[in-house]
């Protein structure tokens, strides 16, 4: 059972949304607003909604250091054409604004944002985790949730499923900066999996990574240095040129073999 009162949670132990358009500070405001304007003017009609997500519409966010999370939802399922324009418009406002560093934008169908198999996946990541920044709230159609061994194993059981590419990709890098890329994003997957794994038994939500690192700790007390290791290296990649191989012999296949046997693999996805 969660507890009713844990962090992240309201009096019925549901999650609360996090972010909210008002804690966005002044440093970022420029660039939110011109991700609303030009969402809206790359897909026009087909646009049903965009939002934030991440440290900028929670009001933590770092000039110089964070970057822009932004999820662009279509009435209909998006073309590759779409996920190319998405690309360039997250590469633009990157090159554009120094105050982030990079920019990420996510373009889904509203068809499958609704869909029943990712109702506890992206599902919930909507309703939970992003912020409304323009168009009907996608939220508003979906249900509450609670931290409970289906969100878990929905949200981040596919990491077995996803190993063997990620250590493709990292012995394929072959430029100090897509090393530092490949490090930061995939010392955040790993954390946040970790974290995820406890969550039901913590019974709260949290964002942020060092946080994450802790509370997995508690429970697991033997890899707690190594999650905390990687937390460090998802804020600051290139602090850890080495870590990344590290992680991925031995943190992350005992955090897919554990994933497995607590919580039990993500649904496959068509």
């Amino acid at each position: 059972m969660t507890d009713s009162t844990g962090p992240g949670l309201d009096q019925d132990g549901c999650f609360l949304r996090e972010g909210a358009l008002s804690r966005i500070t002044d440093a970022f405001a420029p660039v939110v607003a011109a991700a609303r304007e030009r969402s809206a003017a790359r897909f026009g009609d087909r646009l049903h909604s965009a939002y934030l997500y991440g440290s900028i519409p929670r009001g933590t966010a770092v000039p110089g250091v964070s970057d822009l999370d932004l999820l662009l939802a279509l009435h209909t399922p998006p073309t590759p054409d779409d996920h190319a324009t998405a690309d360039a418009l997250g590469a633009e406002l990157d090159a554009e604004f120094p105050q982030i560093d990079g920019a990420g934008v996510l373009v889904e169908g509203v068809p499958r944002l609704l869909s029943e198999v990712e109702r506890y996946d992206l599902g919930w990541f909507v309703a939970c985790l992003c912020t409304p920044l323009t168009g009907p709230d996608l939220g508003e159609r979906l249900p509450r949730y609670r931290p409970t061994t289906l969100l878990a194993r929905e949200t981040n059981g596919d990491l077995f499923r996803l190993l063997p590419g990620m250590r493709e990709r990292a012995a394929a890098a072959r430029t100090e900066a897509e090393r530092r890329r490949l490090t930061r994003g995939m010392s955040r997957h790993l954390v946040r999996t970790g974290f995820t794994l406890v969550m039901p038994r913590w019974g709260g939500w949290t964002s942020d990574l060092t946080e994450m690192a802790e509370v997995f700790g508690r429970y697991y007390p033997a890899r707690a240095e190594q999650m905390r290791a990687a937390a460090r290296a998802a804020h600051a990649p290139a602090d850890h040129p080495a870590l990344l191989d590290t992680l991925l012999a031995d943190l992350a296949p005992w955090l897919a073999d554990e994933y497995l046997a607590v919580h039990g693999p993500k649904a496959p996805r068509p």
